[in-house]
């Protein structure tokens, strides 16, 4: 019997890949650089904001101009954060069956920590008992530390737990945490990243998540 189940949060719960391109491309805009495309910029989101400019950069360009394009992302991103973003159809609903079988819920984000609370408590207000962005001194996913945080908050063990992300990175940090991996259809990556990555199970709707909890 599961107890709790920790989400990833863009591409996941939420669409948010229009604002994060928009965000991206203001900053290229700044330094005369050409757009960058939705496609691309999905392929690029995934392993934290930094990593994100990095790739959304020329290559090769220089480790402080990458901190300079992150810093105009997030100044704009910080004022556009929910200009496009919505919930994926039956998230709310599943959110809220959740709440009422008493299932403990998490968010665990390589998101700019500041900008996954916001947006939690924007569309999903208490709905979520953890939410847990980036944080400067805890490695970011694939890496288990931030998962294991979040369990250690929810108060569960890792046999009790489901994680569902979209991503290879999900996959892996479920792994790493020795958790049941679940991989959602619906987001940035194809059912083939899923798989590779070792997803134990792949979902088409936010409902049959709750199928998997007994």
């Amino acid at each position: 019997m599961k107890k709790a189940v920790i989400f990833d949060l863009d591409g996941t719960l939420l669409y948010t890949l229009e604002d994060l391109c928009s965000a991206v491309n203001a900053a290229l805009a700044l330094r005369n650089l050409p757009p960058r495309s939705l496609e691309e910029v999905r392929r690029f989101v995934g392993n934290g904001v930094r990593n994100l400019m990095r790739r959304a950069l020329p290559a090769g360009t220089a480790e402080a101009e990458i901190d300079a394009a992150l810093a105009d992302f997030k100044r704009y991103y910080a004022t556009h954060i929910r200009d496009a973003t919505v919930p994926y159809d039956g998230i709310p609903e599943l959110l809220t069956a959740l709440r009422k079988r008493g299932i403990k819920v998490g968010v665990l984000s390589n998101k700019i920590d500041s900008a996954a609370q916001e947006l939690i408590h924007s569309f999903f207000p208490g709905k979520v008992d953890v939410i847990f962005g980036e944080h400067k001194d805890i490695p970011r996913k694939p890496d288990p530390a931030s998962c294991k945080l979040v369990m250690q908050q929810l108060g569960v063990k890792p046999e009790e737990v489901l994680y569902v992300g979209d991503s290879g990175t999900d996959m892996q940090t479920a792994k790493n945490a020795a958790l049941t991996a679940v991989g959602v259809t619906w987001g940035f990556r194809n059912r083939e990243e899923l798989v590779q990555y070792g997803a134990d199970c792949l979902v088409d709707t936010p409902k049959q998540i709750l199928l998997l909890l007994e």
